[in-house]
Protein backbone atom coordinates (compact mmCIF):
# COMPACT_ATOMS: atom_id res chain seq x y z
CA UNK A 1 0.00 0.00 0.00
CA UNK A 2 1.59 3.27 -0.69
CA UNK A 3 2.39 5.88 1.71
CA UNK A 4 0.06 8.69 2.60
CA UNK A 5 1.82 11.88 1.56
CA UNK A 6 1.56 14.59 4.32
CA UNK A 7 -0.59 17.56 3.76
CA UNK A 8 1.55 20.80 3.37
CA UNK A 9 1.34 24.83 2.96
CA UNK A 10 1.17 24.68 -0.55
CA UNK A 11 -1.32 22.20 -0.56
CA UNK A 12 -3.74 24.31 1.29
CA UNK A 13 -2.53 27.71 -0.36
CA UNK A 14 -3.34 25.74 -3.60
CA UNK A 15 -7.30 25.09 -2.33
CA UNK A 16 -7.45 27.84 -0.66
CA UNK A 17 -6.74 30.04 -3.75
CA UNK A 18 -4.17 31.87 -1.66
CA UNK A 19 -0.28 32.56 -0.84
CA UNK A 20 1.24 30.12 1.15
CA UNK A 21 2.35 33.00 3.58
CA UNK A 22 -1.22 34.19 4.07
CA UNK A 23 -2.41 30.01 5.34
CA UNK A 24 1.18 30.24 7.51
CA UNK A 25 -0.33 33.33 9.00
CA UNK A 26 -3.86 31.31 9.61
CA UNK A 27 -1.74 28.30 10.83
CA UNK A 28 0.37 30.63 13.43
CA UNK A 29 -3.12 32.77 14.39
CA UNK A 30 -1.89 35.90 13.19
CA UNK A 31 -4.08 38.62 13.17
CA UNK A 32 -3.51 39.79 10.09
CA UNK A 33 -5.76 37.92 7.69
CA UNK A 34 -9.32 39.38 7.11
CA UNK A 35 -11.97 36.64 8.57
CA UNK A 36 -13.33 35.59 5.42
CA UNK A 37 -9.86 34.54 4.07
CA UNK A 38 -9.34 32.97 7.42
CA UNK A 39 -12.40 31.14 6.82
CA UNK A 40 -11.50 29.60 3.08
CA UNK A 41 -8.30 28.54 4.33
CA UNK A 42 -9.81 26.70 7.15
CA UNK A 43 -11.80 24.95 5.65
CA UNK A 44 -9.24 24.16 2.69
CA UNK A 45 -7.78 22.34 6.03
CA UNK A 46 -10.27 20.96 6.88
CA UNK A 47 -10.64 19.10 3.86
CA UNK A 48 -7.50 18.47 3.02
CA UNK A 49 -6.86 17.20 6.83
CA UNK A 50 -4.01 19.55 7.12
CA UNK A 51 -2.14 19.26 10.75
CA UNK A 52 0.48 22.43 11.76
CA UNK A 53 4.03 20.66 12.27
CA UNK A 54 3.97 21.79 16.08
CA UNK A 55 8.03 21.32 16.15
CA UNK A 56 8.55 23.52 13.63
CA UNK A 57 6.27 26.16 14.33
CA UNK A 58 7.76 26.07 17.83
CA UNK A 59 11.42 26.45 16.24
CA UNK A 60 9.81 29.76 14.33
CA UNK A 61 7.96 31.32 16.95
CA UNK A 62 9.43 29.44 20.39
CA UNK A 63 6.20 28.78 21.14
CA UNK A 64 5.28 24.96 22.00
CA UNK A 65 1.20 25.54 21.16
CA UNK A 66 1.05 23.44 24.93
CA UNK A 67 -0.59 24.79 27.83
CA UNK A 68 -0.13 22.75 31.46
CA UNK A 69 -2.72 22.16 33.63
CA UNK A 70 -2.09 21.53 37.72
CA UNK A 71 -4.85 19.74 40.03
CA UNK A 72 -4.57 18.34 43.18
CA UNK A 73 -6.33 15.87 41.81
CA UNK A 74 -9.43 15.06 39.10
CA UNK A 75 -11.74 13.16 41.56
CA UNK A 76 -13.88 15.76 42.02
CA UNK A 77 -16.80 16.94 39.50
CA UNK A 78 -16.02 20.46 39.45
CA UNK A 79 -12.06 19.37 38.81
CA UNK A 80 -13.28 16.66 35.84
CA UNK A 81 -15.53 18.75 34.41
CA UNK A 82 -13.42 22.22 34.43
CA UNK A 83 -10.73 19.76 32.89
CA UNK A 84 -12.77 19.11 30.33
CA UNK A 85 -13.75 22.16 29.87
CA UNK A 86 -9.69 23.51 29.68
CA UNK A 87 -9.50 20.67 27.01
CA UNK A 88 -12.11 21.71 24.39
CA UNK A 89 -11.24 25.38 25.01
CA UNK A 90 -7.49 24.61 24.20
CA UNK A 91 -8.51 22.44 21.28
CA UNK A 92 -10.10 25.27 19.67
CA UNK A 93 -6.96 27.47 20.05
CA UNK A 94 -4.74 25.02 18.38
CA UNK A 95 -3.26 24.01 21.76
CA UNK A 96 -1.75 20.93 23.40
CA UNK A 97 -2.95 19.97 26.70
CA UNK A 98 -0.54 18.26 29.64
CA UNK A 99 -2.14 17.37 33.04
CA UNK A 100 -0.40 17.12 35.77
CA UNK A 101 -2.17 15.40 39.12
CA UNK A 102 -0.46 16.52 42.39
CA UNK A 103 -1.49 13.47 44.69
CA UNK A 104 -1.05 13.90 48.62
CA UNK A 105 1.92 15.44 49.35
CA UNK A 106 3.02 16.34 46.61
CA UNK A 107 5.58 19.22 45.20
CA UNK A 108 4.05 21.30 43.40
CA UNK A 109 7.82 23.71 42.39
CA UNK A 110 8.63 19.96 41.09
CA UNK A 111 5.57 20.33 39.06
CA UNK A 112 6.36 23.68 37.44
CA UNK A 113 10.04 22.51 36.98
CA UNK A 114 8.69 19.38 35.13
CA UNK A 115 6.29 21.74 32.72
CA UNK A 116 8.57 23.86 32.15
CA UNK A 117 11.27 21.23 31.23
CA UNK A 118 8.14 20.34 28.69
CA UNK A 119 8.48 23.91 27.27
CA UNK A 120 4.86 24.40 28.17
CA UNK A 121 3.50 27.81 27.09
CA UNK A 122 1.93 28.86 30.31
CA UNK A 123 -0.10 26.68 33.17
CA UNK A 124 -3.50 26.71 34.64
CA UNK A 125 -4.15 25.39 38.16
CA UNK A 126 -7.32 24.09 40.16
CA UNK A 127 -9.09 24.87 42.92
CA UNK A 128 -7.31 22.68 45.37
CA UNK A 129 -3.70 23.63 44.01
CA UNK A 130 -4.28 27.22 44.58
CA UNK A 131 -2.53 27.14 48.44
CA UNK A 132 0.55 25.56 46.58
CA UNK A 133 0.61 27.68 43.78
CA UNK A 134 1.07 31.18 46.24
CA UNK A 135 3.65 29.15 47.68
CA UNK A 136 5.46 28.26 44.32
CA UNK A 137 8.68 29.63 43.26
CA UNK A 138 6.52 30.79 38.96
CA UNK A 139 8.78 32.90 38.11
CA UNK A 140 9.20 32.69 34.51
CA UNK A 141 5.75 30.29 33.61
CA UNK A 142 2.72 32.39 32.79
CA UNK A 143 -0.30 30.91 35.58
CA UNK A 144 -4.09 31.58 35.59
CA UNK A 145 -5.34 30.13 38.60
CA UNK A 146 -8.62 29.18 39.10
CA UNK A 147 -10.30 30.05 42.44
CA UNK A 148 -7.74 32.25 44.42
CA UNK A 149 -7.21 35.62 46.16
CA UNK A 150 -5.34 38.40 43.84
CA UNK A 151 -1.74 37.56 43.61
CA UNK A 152 0.40 39.71 41.38
CA UNK A 153 2.20 36.93 40.19
CA UNK A 154 -0.56 34.95 38.23
CA UNK A 155 -4.20 35.81 36.72
CA UNK A 156 -7.32 34.22 38.45
CA UNK A 157 -10.31 33.48 37.53
CA UNK A 158 -12.63 32.19 40.10
CA UNK A 159 -16.49 31.55 41.04
CA UNK A 160 -17.48 34.51 43.60
CA UNK A 161 -18.10 31.41 45.98
CA UNK A 162 -19.34 34.10 49.30
CA UNK A 163 -21.95 35.68 46.91
CA UNK A 164 -23.11 32.40 45.97
CA UNK A 165 -23.65 30.96 49.86
CA UNK A 166 -24.86 34.40 50.54
CA UNK A 167 -27.88 33.80 48.74
CA UNK A 168 -28.34 30.35 49.66
CA UNK A 169 -28.24 30.94 53.31
CA UNK A 170 -30.79 34.22 52.46
CA UNK A 171 -33.12 32.19 51.15
CA UNK A 172 -32.81 29.42 53.66
CA UNK A 173 -33.81 32.09 56.43
CA UNK A 174 -36.59 34.14 54.23
CA UNK A 175 -38.11 30.70 54.21
CA UNK A 176 -38.27 30.99 58.31
CA UNK A 177 -35.79 28.70 59.68
CA UNK A 178 -34.01 30.31 63.09
CA UNK A 179 -30.76 29.58 61.70
CA UNK A 180 -29.06 27.84 59.29
CA UNK A 181 -26.21 24.85 59.64
CA UNK A 182 -23.52 24.77 57.41
CA UNK A 183 -21.29 20.98 56.36
CA UNK A 184 -18.31 23.55 55.11
CA UNK A 185 -15.85 21.95 52.50
CA UNK A 186 -12.02 20.54 53.69
CA UNK A 187 -9.83 23.24 55.82
CA UNK A 188 -7.32 24.53 52.89
CA UNK A 189 -9.80 24.87 50.10
CA UNK A 190 -9.98 28.62 48.78
CA UNK A 191 -13.54 27.88 47.51
CA UNK A 192 -14.31 25.67 51.02
CA UNK A 193 -13.43 29.12 53.36
CA UNK A 194 -14.91 31.62 50.51
CA UNK A 195 -18.60 29.45 50.97
CA UNK A 196 -18.59 29.31 54.33
CA UNK A 197 -17.54 33.34 54.53
CA UNK A 198 -20.35 33.89 52.24
CA UNK A 199 -22.51 31.80 55.04
CA UNK A 200 -21.47 33.54 58.17
CA UNK A 201 -22.24 36.56 56.40
CA UNK A 202 -26.09 36.27 55.43
CA UNK A 203 -26.54 35.08 59.63
CA UNK A 204 -24.49 37.82 60.97
CA UNK A 205 -26.76 40.25 58.87
CA UNK A 206 -30.01 39.24 59.80
CA UNK A 207 -28.32 38.99 63.32
CA UNK A 208 -28.08 35.63 64.32
CA UNK A 209 -24.95 33.58 65.79
CA UNK A 210 -23.46 30.86 62.98
CA UNK A 211 -24.00 27.19 64.65
CA UNK A 212 -20.32 25.37 64.86
CA UNK A 213 -19.57 24.18 61.22
CA UNK A 214 -19.81 20.70 60.17
CA UNK A 215 -16.69 19.75 58.61
CA UNK A 216 -16.58 17.52 55.34
CA UNK A 217 -14.19 16.24 52.69
CA UNK A 218 -16.31 17.04 50.00
CA UNK A 219 -17.56 13.24 49.67
CA UNK A 220 -21.17 12.05 50.03
CA UNK A 221 -20.32 9.67 52.44
CA UNK A 222 -19.00 12.64 54.77
CA UNK A 223 -22.56 14.40 54.32
CA UNK A 224 -23.77 11.76 55.73
CA UNK A 225 -21.82 11.08 58.36
CA UNK A 226 -21.96 14.59 59.58
CA UNK A 227 -26.01 15.07 59.25
CA UNK A 228 -26.43 12.50 60.87
CA UNK A 229 -24.83 12.86 63.73
CA UNK A 230 -26.36 16.13 63.86
CA UNK A 231 -29.32 16.55 66.60
CA UNK A 232 -32.33 16.42 65.10
CA UNK A 233 -34.38 19.36 67.41
CA UNK A 234 -31.63 22.12 66.51
CA UNK A 235 -31.61 21.79 62.59
CA UNK A 236 -34.59 22.48 60.17
CA UNK A 237 -31.91 23.76 57.41
CA UNK A 238 -29.04 23.29 55.85
CA UNK A 239 -26.29 24.67 53.17
CA UNK A 240 -24.18 21.98 52.19
CA UNK A 241 -20.59 23.16 50.34
CA UNK A 242 -21.60 21.25 47.42
CA UNK A 243 -23.86 18.77 45.95
CA UNK A 244 -21.91 15.41 46.82
CA UNK A 245 -21.94 16.25 50.50
CA UNK A 246 -26.10 17.41 50.20
CA UNK A 247 -26.44 14.57 48.50
CA UNK A 248 -25.18 12.56 51.96
CA UNK A 249 -27.55 14.91 53.48
CA UNK A 250 -30.47 14.33 52.06
CA UNK A 251 -29.95 10.37 52.58
CA UNK A 252 -29.07 10.50 56.30
CA UNK A 253 -32.34 12.78 56.63
CA UNK A 254 -34.37 9.95 54.96
CA UNK A 255 -33.32 7.61 56.95
CA UNK A 256 -33.96 8.92 60.60
CA UNK A 257 -37.48 9.83 58.97
CA UNK A 258 -36.99 13.92 58.33
CA UNK A 259 -38.54 15.03 55.37
CA UNK A 260 -36.93 17.25 52.39
CA UNK A 261 -37.75 20.34 53.03
CA UNK A 262 -41.19 19.74 55.64
CA UNK A 263 -39.04 18.97 58.61
CA UNK A 264 -35.31 20.37 56.97
CA UNK A 265 -34.71 22.21 53.73
CA UNK A 266 -31.63 21.42 51.97
CA UNK A 267 -29.16 23.60 49.82
CA UNK A 268 -26.36 22.78 47.31
CA UNK A 269 -23.73 24.22 45.87
CA UNK A 270 -22.55 23.43 42.40
CA UNK A 271 -25.76 22.17 40.27
CA UNK A 272 -23.88 18.86 39.21
CA UNK A 273 -25.41 17.85 36.40
CA UNK A 274 -27.21 14.82 38.01
CA UNK A 275 -28.81 17.49 40.76
CA UNK A 276 -31.72 17.35 39.51
CA UNK A 277 -32.47 14.08 39.63
CA UNK A 278 -31.93 13.67 43.80
CA UNK A 279 -34.46 13.07 45.59
CA UNK A 280 -36.39 15.64 45.81
CA UNK A 281 -34.48 17.19 43.38
CA UNK A 282 -31.65 19.74 44.71
CA UNK A 283 -32.06 23.07 45.59
CA UNK A 284 -28.42 24.73 44.66
CA UNK A 285 -26.09 26.79 43.54
CA UNK A 286 -25.12 26.73 40.56
CA UNK A 287 -21.11 27.54 39.07
CA UNK A 288 -20.40 28.03 35.51
CA UNK A 289 -17.48 25.41 34.78
CA UNK A 290 -17.31 25.71 30.92
CA UNK A 291 -17.11 29.41 31.57
CA UNK A 292 -14.07 29.17 33.91
CA UNK A 293 -12.14 26.49 31.70
CA UNK A 294 -12.56 28.90 28.75
CA UNK A 295 -12.17 32.17 30.45
CA UNK A 296 -8.69 30.81 31.74
CA UNK A 297 -7.81 29.27 28.63
CA UNK A 298 -8.67 32.48 26.87
CA UNK A 299 -6.51 34.43 29.21
CA UNK A 300 -3.91 32.48 29.45
CA UNK A 301 -3.67 32.57 25.47
CA UNK A 302 -4.10 36.40 25.55
CA UNK A 303 -0.99 36.15 28.16
CA UNK A 304 1.14 34.20 25.69
CA UNK A 305 0.61 36.63 22.73
CA UNK A 306 1.68 39.54 24.75
CA UNK A 307 -1.26 40.83 26.90
CA UNK A 308 -1.07 40.33 30.75
CA UNK A 309 -4.81 39.39 31.43
CA UNK A 310 -7.24 40.98 34.17
CA UNK A 311 -8.37 38.75 36.72
CA UNK A 312 -12.13 37.81 36.63
CA UNK A 313 -14.91 36.75 38.77
CA UNK A 314 -17.77 34.93 37.95
CA UNK A 315 -21.21 35.70 39.05
CA UNK A 316 -22.93 31.98 40.14
CA UNK A 317 -26.77 31.45 40.36
CA UNK A 318 -29.30 30.08 42.78
CA UNK A 319 -31.26 26.91 40.91
CA UNK A 320 -34.21 26.72 43.12
CA UNK A 321 -36.05 23.67 43.30
CA UNK A 322 -37.77 21.24 45.44
CA UNK A 323 -35.35 20.12 48.56
CA UNK A 324 -35.67 24.05 49.71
Amino acid sequence: MPKSRRVSMSMVAERAGVSGQTVSRVANDSPKVDPETRARVERAMAELGYRPNRAARALRTGRSQTLGLVAQTLATVGNSRMLQAVAESAASRGYALTVLTLGTGADIVDAFDRLRDQGVDGAIVLNEATALARDAASAGLRLVVIDSPPDERFTVVGTDHAAGARSATERLLAAGHRTVHHVAGPAGSFAAAERERGWRQALAAAGIEAPVVARGDWSGASGFELVRRMPAADVTAIFAANDQMALGALRALAESGRRVPDDVAVIGFDDIADAAQFQPPLTTVRQDFDALGEQAVGRLVAWIEGERPTDLLLAPTLIARTSA
